[in-house]
């Protein structure tokens, strides 16, 4: 299996898209309310519908970059919200995007990717994040699946993934995750140094 634009785009046309909650998840809308600085860099990989995205833009944040293999699902946030800034939305390769970044956002993201690709993905972050910049948000704590996203893991994966790259990482239970994912859900925070 191939998890290039095709098949992400033939899952939107589909509507093979049980990932997608309808709204932002708990645990980043609790994280996000606390945020203070609207000229934060931030971006949001593999952002699909972009509800997190949304929110943001409509809490006043100024520069929050999505990043998608496909345009497929940028179509639905557009009409959700018109006035989202079309520059903000790349249909690019997570990979291969340029920029830097004070924060960047995790929702889904990690677990689609093909589990070999990991070890770029933390380095690629790396990359990305501004000098103490940020990388947060949800993980699943669950096996889930083996030949297809979404893929699973746990705390221990994690940790020998981000802490040679992050010395400062932490996870921690999520305790406010929606019903069919309580308990399995972990809230990750990985720091650049600065």
């Amino acid at each position: 299996m191939e998890l290039n634009a095709d098949f992400w785009g033939e899952r939107y046309a589909t509507g093979d898209t049980r990932w997608d909650l309808g709204t932002v998840s708990t645990p980043l809308k609790t994280y996000f309310d606390q945020l203070t600085d609207k000229d934060l860099q931030i971006m949001i990989p593999g952002g699909g519908r972009s509800y997190e995205a949304e929110y943001l833009h409509r809490l006043g944040f100024r520069h929050v970059h999505v990043v998608d293999l496909t345009g497929a699902p940028f179509a639905d946030l557009l009409r959700r919200c018109p006035d989202f800034p079309k520059d903000l939305l790349h249909v690019a390769d997570f990979f291969t995007h340029a920029g830097r970044y004070d924060l960047i956002i995790e929702q889904t993201f990690f677990c689609a990717l093909d589990p070999k690709l990991r070890p770029r993905y933390v380095e690629r972050m790396h990359e990305l994040l501004n000098p103490g910049g940020m990388l947060v948000g949800v993980l699943f704590d669950d096996p889930l699946n083996m030949d297809h996203p979404p893929f699973g893991g746990d705390e221990t994966e994690y940790r020998s993934l981000f802490s040679p790259i992050f010395a400062d990482f932490s996870l921690a239970r999520c305790h406010n995750s929606i019903a069919p994912r309580a308990g399995r859900e972990l809230w990750m925070c990985a720091v650049k140094a600065g």
